[in-house]
């Protein structure tokens, strides 16, 4: 999948580790670190020489000098190093530095301005680029940016999941959406998903876990942020391992297979997904079942006079749900999301019932 990317991946067998400091912040660090994680398994080096942050004050990357660093680390370690860039400056003093690809941050996927750009910054170089999902949970606007560098010429292109920004209290520093990267896959199958662990969790210390559950799925690659002393890192310290983190992480994690070799044990994963198959027309059957009788109690509000909301039936709901749920081992989570989607539909199928006044005629019409 990634053998065309770069003439050092050309036996690749197996997913893409991408690995390297959030910042390049000087050229002999950067250096060991590369020499470090090539030992260790690494098949790109990663570094920032710009940083776009939230805030102003914050640390910003050493800028274009630090791309003569990233490419020295890279000339030295053997490995094809990887940066971002988020305007056509930046592209342009890239490609004179010699950096191998590109990746398009977060804060840069959210703007289809930002993105034509890049991407006509870019017609007539065939290099590859590596789009990470907009901060806010759009499927349709990470998908848009890729096709945008997909019209400009670029054919080695691929996709980052690094989770999405959430006003919620998570356990995450931006939650992953599992099932929006699912959706991304879906709609693009031609093109490589890489997870971005680090800053899914915004901790090391969840880095592992996550990478195992993108592997589960099926992702084709990781991106990992390390750094050689991560207490000391400028930007982003809580979320870097070091080097031998790094490697311990490369040979303990699983790779699995998409599929059962055995036809023994494949004709038990079609009994199963069978099985779920008779469960989901059941409970479809069910839900209809749920929405008509909803649509009585729209007629009955209608009759009487009721608003359709009401919020306090809505939480016994959640409250009586929830602890069902967890007798029988579902999350508080999913049973929040799942009843505020039947929630929706419900209010929606209620409105249906509802008498709604007339527009009156206008006067002119009414002449007539």
């Amino acid at each position: 999948m990634f053998n065309k990317f770069h003439h050092s991946l050309s036996s690749l067998v197996g997913p893409l580790w991408i690995a390297g400091p959030c910042s390049a912040e000087d050229e002999e660090q950067l250096t060991e670190l590369a020499i470090r994680l090539k030992i260790g398994g690494a098949h790109i080096l990663r570094a920032g020489a710009w940083k776009p942050r939230t805030r102003p004050g914050a640390f910003e990357g050493f800028g274009a000098s630090a791309l003569k660093w990233i490419k020295a680390a890279g000339d030295v370690s053997g490995l094809p190093v990887i940066t971002e860039v988020a305007s056509a400056k930046h592209v342009e003093q890239a490609l004179i530095a010699g950096i191998d690809m590109f990746w398009i941050g977060a804060r840069t996927t959210v703007s289809p301005f930002l993105i034509q750009e890049i991407a006509d910054a870019l017609k007539g170089v065939d290099i590859p680029v590596f789009v990470k999902n907009p901060v806010n949970p759009d499927v349709k606007l990470w998908m848009g940016a890729i096709e945008r560098f997909m019209q400009s010429g670029i054919s080695r292109i691929a996709s980052i999941h690094r989770g999405f920004s959430s006003f919620e209290n998570s356990t995450y520093r931006n939650k992953p959406n599992w099932e929006l990267a699912i959706e991304l896959r879906r709609l693009l199958p031609h093109v490589p998903i890489i997870c971005d662990p680090s800053h899914i969790s915004g901790d090391a210390a969840m880095v592992p876990t996550l990478t195992q559950i993108a592997f589960d799925l099926q992702y084709d690659g990781v991106m990992v942020e390390v750094h050689l002393n991560p207490t000391k890192a400028l930007s982003d310290a809580m979320q870097q391992i070091t080097p031998d983190d790094f490697s311990y992480l490369k040979k303990q994690t699983i790779v699995r297979q998409p599929t059962a070799k055995d036809p023994v044990e494949l004709s038990k994963l079609h009994d199963l997904r069978d099985l779920i198959d008779e469960l989901d027309n059941e409970n479809i059957e069910k839900i209809a079942g749920r929405m008509e009788i909803a649509r009585k109690i729209g007629q009955y509000k209608d009759q009487n006079n009721m608003a359709i909301l009401q919020l306090d039936r809505f939480k016994e709901i959640l409250k009586s749900r929830t602890e069902t749920g967890l007798r029988n081992q579902l999350t508080p989570d999913f049973i929040l999301r799942l009843y505020s989607l039947i929630h929706e539909e419900s209010i929606a199928q209620q409105d249906k019932q509802m008498t709604k006044p007339e527009l009156r005629a206008s006067s002119k019409a009414n002449k007539h």
